[in-house]
């Protein structure tokens, strides 16, 4: 049986790999781009094969793009297979073998790595645990109330750490919570709904909340390079807005009237020297991402403060390493990878000025593209959406005269990277959704319902916030 499961995905695997190949041998002249390169025709070739690879998933999504990087050192890079190498303009250009291999080390995956070792080192001191004890204090015993803290700690948490590890461990908490109702009840619903909804609207506030936001980093440079405390200036209100809409929903949908719930999480802050350093780290990292206008250090530069640290006093061990989300770090350094070959061989320009874009409004192409964005994130990964679209997307930013007038790049890649968060609707949408489905709280129908409403107002949301940081000039 094991046998015939795993020829069926090789022959998947194969059959997906016949459309790339096709587009790669047929002539240039066929292709629907005039004066297309050889190295471009590979690219595009290349870009098919991710998007089936990344939408389809035949093998892991992490897998495709360590498949891009290959590739691209084999057929596009000076280092590659001597036979495929050509001169010329018909030709085009091949890329330097030392870019490619530079994706793995990217400024922005050692932003991730940071990240990661901070949520590592935070719930292993259960640093993660206490702070949700104390926070939810405050909120008392009406479910309504104890709901908005939930949601709000899941927010504050989903921005430092992932996604993912914070739903697993806001559910965990929520288990008292059920308890208090009945099995069935629509109340347990509402509130299994509330924790992936926070966790996914949470990851908008930081650069390091979210892969999207991260890869929007790696387009915004020099003059439209944006600070760790600039997106947190705007990414935190949008959040807290999006959480409350959220919230009002929730309880529309689900009232809680008249009852009372008694929550009890038990725990208490560690006091070892080792708890104390990565309270004490913790802090220092948050403010100097926050104060990088008086210190100088960007948001990559501090990240590597807690690895250092961490390592240095034996805090994240060499045991704890092999649990990071290495998956996560290929992936978004496959996007990279495949972001400079669209950028390096002139093909997203080449995309961009084919298109007849001067003849929309600036604003329709802002929505269309944030619209695209949300759609595609509800029926693959968020990080996969942006992978595939904000190379061609930051080409059309400095292509596109119109949009130059509404601050060029910069504000249709920030509309993406948000609207990319945006996969709400399904339990395939992103890993919180699945793992709250898996409670057996919730339907399909309970998180489309929700998810496809909230969906539509985060992107009109995206589209004020947009608005108001082109009136306050900072785009």
């Amino acid at each position: 049986m094991g046998s015939q499961s795993d020829l069926k995905k090789v022959l998947k695997i194969v059959a997906i790999l016949l459309v790339p190949i096709l587009i790669a041998l047929l002539p240039t002249s066929w292709m629907p781009l005039e004066n297309l390169t050889t190295t471009e025709h590979r690219v595009i070739a290349l870009f098919v094969m991710a998007a089936l690879f990344w939408i389809l998933e035949p093998i892991p999504i992490y897998a495709t793009s360590i498949l891009i990087i290959v590739l691209e050192l084999v057929v596009l890079s000076d280092k590659g297979i001597v036979w495929l190498k050509g001169e010329g303009d018909d030709f085009g250009i091949l890329m330097s073998y030392k870019e490619i291999m530079a994706t793995m080390a990217s400024p922005i995956i050692l932003l991730f790595l940071g990240g990661f070792f901070l949520a590592m080192a935070a719930t292993k001191y259960r640093l993660d645990q206490n702070l949700a004890r104390v926070l939810l204090s405050p909120f008392g015993n009406k479910p309504q109330w104890v709901m908005m803290g939930l949601m709000l700690i899941t927010a504050i948490f989903s921005m430092f750490m992932s996604n993912t590890a914070t739903t697993a461990m806001m559910l965990s908490l929520l288990v008292p919570v059920l308890a208090s109702f009945e099995s069935g009840s629509k109340i347990r619903t509402a509130f299994a709904l509330s924790i992936p909804m926070a966790a996914n609207i949470g990851g908008i506030g930081t650069p390091i909340g979210t892969p999207p936001n991260a890869l929007a980093l790696k387009y915004l440079n020099g003059s439209d390079y944006i600070s760790f405390g600039q997106w947190m200036s705007f990414g935190v209100p949008f959040v807290l807005v999006a959480l409350i809409i959220s919230w009002v929903l929730i309880l529309f949908f689900y009232p809680m009237k008249n009852i009372e719930i008694n929550l009890s999480i038990k725990g208490k802050f560690l006091k070892t020297p080792k708890a104390l350093i990565v309270y004490a780290t913790f802090i220092l990292t948050v403010l100097l991402w926050l104060t990088d206008f008086i210190h100088g250090m960007n948001s990559y530069v501090v990240a590597m403060i807690p690895v250092a640290v961490f390592l240095s006093f034996n805090i994240i061990t060499k045991e704890d390493i092999k649990k990071i989300s290495w998956d996560v770090l290929w992936l978004v350094s496959g996007g990279i990878a495949l972001g400079l070959a669209l950028d390096k061989t002139g093909l997203a320009a080449h995309i961009i000025n084919a298109i007849p874009f001067g003849e929309l409004s600036a604003y329709l192409v802002i929505a269309l593209a944030s619209f695209v964005a949300a759609l595609m994130a509800n029926f693959m990964s968020n990080t996969a959406t942006a992978n595939l679209l904000l190379p061609l997307i930051a080409a059309l930013g400095t292509s596109m005269p119109a949009l130059q007038d509404l601050g060029g790049s910069k504000v249709i890649i920030l509309g993406v990277a948000l609207s990319a968060s945006l996969g709400l609707a399904l339990p395939i949408s992103t890993p919180p959704n699945a793992l709250a489905h898996a409670t057996g709280e919730i339907e399909t129908k309970d998180m489309a319902k929700l998810g496809v409403i909230m969906c539509f107002i985060g992107l009109g949301l995206v589209f004020l916030l947009l608005t108001i940081l082109k009136l306050v000039n900072f785009v």
